[in-house]
This record gives structure tokens, sequence and C-alpha cells, in this order.
């Protein structure tokens, strides 16, 4: 039904944009502060064409914290589920992303969950492959087949721009390193993370890997398993619980759906079972998430009883 209501969705986004004038850009990441902030999009992927496209959906913007998700399942795949959570909690935590603070205070020192820039960071050391190039490659490829889209690609210009204003994240990760969470050397995991980060996507790709985690873990086009049953669970799970930053227990109650954000303005969103939904935004809230996106999940998981509790 949700993909039959063109002309319901499509003004669902002009009420929702009406927020994008509340929001930020990120500016902390140069290369970011070029973007439109009113711009807002919409896809819903129902695993055979996409089923809904408001806006400009066509329309590129990068991974940013999404990649988290991306990563994640990757490294399960490589070292299963045992190894990486001895490095990486599953606990959600009310601090911003890129708080240093719980790295200091817990015992042992790990990250609290993967969804945190410190844990995303100590996983995507987890990622097998003999170089940084290699691992990168792999994770494309993973994406590649995810999306049935082999041009994606890594936007150079952010990845340098991140790479060049990472001071948090190195202090992070230098701070892992320090605890053994992992024995990488930190310029070449700041430099793998960023072009992470910066892998390039619509609003169609992140719909067709919200489906994929949605539903099982398999294929949009041949249903094969892609993702491991239990993974794409412990992907969903992790989307309830640490996907939309500091913001996910509210989020958790408004809306009640598996989503991830990205400081670009990207969500992707999880309906298990059922669709996989990819927004863009780039006004964010003062917590990091699409403005816009929020409330425009928040309209569609009203009026078409979306949450999953």
């Amino acid at each position: 039904m949700i993909c039959e209501d063109k002309e319901v969705l499509a003004s669902m986004i002009e009420e929702a944009r009406t927020y994008t004038g509340y929001g930020q850009l990120a500016d902390y990441i140069p290369a970011l502060r070029e973007a439109d902030p009113s711009v807002l999009s919409l896809a819903i992927y129902d695993g055979g064409e996409t089923c809904a496209a408001v806006g400009n959906v066509d329309e590129t913007f990068t991974l940013q914290s999404i990649s988290k998700v991306l990563s994640l399942a990757l490294a399960l795949m490589d070292q299963g589920e045992e190894e990486v959570f001895s490095r990486v909690g599953m606990e959600p935590t009310g601090d911003p992303f890129n708080s240093i603070i719980k790295l200091e205070t817990n015992q042992p020192n790990k990250p609290l969950n993967p969804m945190i820039n410190a844990g995303a960071l100590a996983v995507t050391s987890m990622i097998s492959g003999e170089t940084p190039d290699h691992k990168l490659g792999r994770l494309l490829t993973f994406i590649h087949e995810l999306t049935g889209n082999p041009e994606i690609r890594y936007d150079e210009k952010v990845a340098e721009s991140e790479l060049k204003t990472a001071h948090l994240n190195r202090s992070l990760s230098y701070f892992m390193k320090q605890h053994g969470v992992f024995d990488d050397d930190v310029e070449d995991l700041l430099d793998l993370y960023t072009k992470q980060c910066a892998i390039e996507v619509s609003c169609q790709d992140l719909a067709k890997i919200g489906y994929v985690i949605a539903n099982e873990g398999k294929h949009v086009f041949s249903k094969r398993p892609i993702i491991p049953l239990h993974i794409a669970r412990i992907l969903k799970t992790f989307m309830v619980t640490c996907g939309m930053y500091n913001a996910s227990g509210e989020f958790a109650i408004r809306v009640g759906i598996p989503a991830k954000s990205g400081v670009s303005g990207g969500i992707m969103a999880s309906i298990p079972h059922g669709l996989g939904i990819g927004i863009y935004g780039p006004a964010l809230d003062d917590r990091g998430n699409s403005i816009a996106g929020m409330k425009l999940l928040e309209s569609l998981s009203h009026r078409y009883d979306l949450s999953i509790f």
C-alpha cells in the first residue's frame, strides 16, 4: 500500500522538508559544507523495482556512519562473533558518537558498541585483507553485491577532507591501540576508515541495502543469502539500540524501525521481513541525524504502522 501512495509520500516529503531550516550541515567535515540543506529525498524498496522514489533520489552522498553497519557485517563474517565482541561491546550509550570518556572509564577499555566512532574504528581493523586498499576493495565489492550497483566508489575529496580533520578519531585510535583493542598502524586504519565513510551512494542504493538486512540477508535479485541470518539479526538489533546515536531511545519510541544515520544526512531503515528505506536530507539536528529525515520516518511509521514494537 505504501508504494501506491505516491501523492501522499510527496506530500509527506514537503511537510518534512519544512524542518530543514532548523538544521545545520556537518561543517566540521569541510567537504560536507557544500551540500544543499534544503534537499530531502526518499526511496523505498520492496525487492523488485524501487517501489517509491520521491525527490532527487539519484543524487549521491557519502555513507559516513551508515558504513558502520556494513563494516560490522563484513568483520563478523571474517572473524566471527566471539572475536569481534571480545574487542567491541554490545551496549547502547547516551554519550555522543565521538566521545572518548567511556573508553577511559570502562574496564576493560573497549568501545561500548560498533555504532560509535571508537567501536567502528575497532571493527574496521578486523576486516580481513593484506593491505588497507585490499580491505577497502573487499568492502566495496560487498556493497556492490548488496546493491547490485558495481559503479559505487568512494569520494576522494570527502575522504581527504575527513582525514585532514580526523584529530578526535586519531586520538580514539591511539588510545585503543595503547590498550590492545587492535594492533594496526593508526594512520593506515584512519586512511581506510575515512575512505569507508566516504563511499558514495544514492537513496535507491541505501533502500536496497536496507532491504537485504530487513529480509534475512538475502540478495535483492537472486534471493540467495549474502549476509548470514544471525548476522542480519545482529545488525538490525544494533540499528534499533544504537543506530541513531544518542537519540536511539527516543527514535525507538517515536518511530520503532531499525535504522542507521550518517552525518552526511543519509538514513537507512530496515523493516524486518519488509521494506528497505533510504533517505537523504543533509540538514542535521544537534545529535547528528537528518532533522527532516527523522520527521519523515516518524510520519511514515505512524501512517503505515511500521513500528516493530
